[in-house]
């Protein structure tokens, strides 16, 4: 059981900003569901372990950000019996097209998971066309 022990390398980070930890800490991509409906695209991005205020999506230069950051003065604590699970914070980006509205772009963030409404603009939602 000790060898578990000393293949988690965890490090403190009580108090760093966001972009030391990033650079510092190890991250892995979170696994992600992204789907389309009419007036949407949605993207669901599952975070286990990160509390809300763990949590930051940016919009930068065209490219959504999101970021998950566990607290490892917590994790560090724990006495593993079994460890499975990789143990690190969250990062992905991703491409926005510019059909999408970014003006109204919408997250939320519940029991580990990080929803975000990516609205399409007017212009490229389907539309009927009464036939007359």
């Amino acid at each position: 059981m000790n060898e578990n022990k000393e293949i988690i390398n965890i490090k403190e980070n009580q108090n760093r900003d966001w972009d030391t930890v990033l650079e510092t800490e190890i991250s892995f991509a979170p696994l992600v569901d992204i789907y389309e409906t009419d007036d949407d695209f949605m993207l669901i991005a599952n975070m286990p372990g990160v509390k809300r205020d763990g949590v930051q999506v940016k919009l930068d230069d065209g490219t959504l950000v999101i970021f998950g950051k566990i607290n490892y003065g917590e994790v560090v604590k724990r006495k593993y019996i079994l460890n499975e699970s990789e143990i690190g914070n969250y990062y992905r980006k991703f491409k926005i097209s510019n059909n999408i509205d970014v003006s109204k772009i919408d997250a939320s963030y519940e029991n580990g998971q990080l929803v975000v409404r990516l609205p399409k603009h007017e212009r490229v939602k389907p539309i009927t066309i009464e036939i007359k």
